[in-house]
């Protein structure tokens, strides 16, 4: 009996092959992963000179250009893509977000750079925490009635100006399949100074379009775990859709106003508010 062409490989040179490719891949993978930290450390150091050489010469639209560039930066070297889906970024919005991730901050000022209210824990954050103090965000204490009117203050001014503020109200992070209650009270600022607010979805997905828990900030999971993951991941889409703004006026109830904002977002990523806490 003659071997035809379409004889299988014996098993063994069979699994010697896959063992080899699965080899190679393994080797493109660290490669990979050891390019992206090299590139995220040198990226890092160059927002730092930035804000330290550069900053204190420019004017509030230089700093913001600068911030939009650096953070679609930051996006290509962690192997991300920016998808922004929607209606367009309006000046003087107070932006309200659901939030996954540390890098949530950076995909909006991809998109559209902001001031940031966030909690005072990520101030501690090696080298993140002093690039996010220098770029106008607004570190919230909770539990405290005295800095809450503190920030409420700031946040009006920032709008004011015509700035925009990006406010988590979820008040933590998800893995980004789920939407959890808003906290009303930091809607406040746009509704005492009759600012519009502004809706963003955001999430994370595959390729080819699949949910991505790669960047999601949650649980026990430590800030060096959370960029393992994302830089392990071999593509990643940050999407961010993004509703139109929602007009306010003094006086107008907070709580109905979290509740649409949540209710835009829940739609946007698919979430059904009923079975959500």
């Amino acid at each position: 009996m003659h071997a035809g062409a379409g004889t299988a490989p014996p098993a063994s040179a069979s699994g010697a092959a896959t063992r080899a490719a699965a080899a190679r891949e393994a080797r493109a993978g660290g490669l990979l992963r050891a390019t992206r930290w090299t590139r995220l450390a040198l990226h890092l150091l160059q927002g730092v000179l930035t804000i330290a050489t550069i900053y204190p010469l420019t004017g509030r639209d230089t700093r913001e250009a600068l911030r939009q560039r650096w953070s679609q930066g930051l996006l290509r070297v962690l192997g991300m893509r920016l998808e922004h889906r929607g209606e367009a970024i309006a000046p003087g919005c107070m932006l309200v977000a659901n939030h996954v991730s540390w890098v949530d901050i950076f995909a909006i000022n991809a998109l559209a750079p902001a001031a940031f209210v966030s909690k005072s824990e990520v101030r501690a954050w090696p080298v993140i925490g002093w690039l996010a103090a220098k770029n106008d965000t607004i570190f919230l204490r909770r539990g405290s009635r005295g800095h809450a009117r503190i920030i409420n203050e700031e946040t009006a001014a920032l709008l004011d100006a015509g700035c925009n503020v990006a406010i988590f109200p979820e008040g933590t992070t998800t893995d980004g399949a789920t939407l959890l209650h808003f906290h009303a009270a930091l809607l406040q600022p746009a509704i005492a100074c009759g600012h519009p607010v502004q809706p963003l979805a955001l999430q994370y997905r595959t390729p080819d379009d699949r949910f991505s828990r790669a960047p999601a900030y949650d649980g026990e999971l430590s800030l060096g775990e959370c960029i393992a993951n994302i830089i392990a991941a071999p593509r990643t889409i940050a999407r961010i859709t993004v509703a139109a703004p929602i007009a306010t006026a003094d006086g107008a109830d907070r709580r109905t106003l979290a509740a649409r904002t949540r209710g835009e977002i829940a739609t946007a990523i698919g979430v059904a508010l009923d079975a959500q806490t």
